[in-house]
């Protein structure tokens, strides 16, 4: 059964899988407000970050969902609300 929500040590492994980590940033550390960019992460990471959640969470996400966040928090509270549907219907 899929997992029910995405955490944080999800999204960084997610994001270390799909796209590697840059050596100046640590992931580790307090992420969920900064941007995207700041983390060096382009829309191809994410692209790719999106289509990697998809297939591990079981759902489907519009892909202007995932281009349009700019922050982890905001990745997180996307994919959450569609497990939440997808799961209660």
């Amino acid at each position: 059964m899929p997992t029910q929500e995405l955490t944080i040590e999800d999204l960084r492994r997610i994001l270390r899988e799909a796209a590697g980590e840059v050596e100046s940033v640590d992931l580790d550390g307090d992420i969920l407000d900064s941007t995207f960019e700041e983390l060096g992460y382009d829309s191809l990471a994410l692209l790719e970050t999106g289509s990697r959640i998809e297939r591990e969470y079981g759902i489907a996400l519009e892909e202007t969902s995932v281009a349009d966040v700019e922050t982890p928090g905001a990745l997180l509270e996307v994919v959450n609300k569609q497990l939440a549907t997808e799961h209660a219907a």
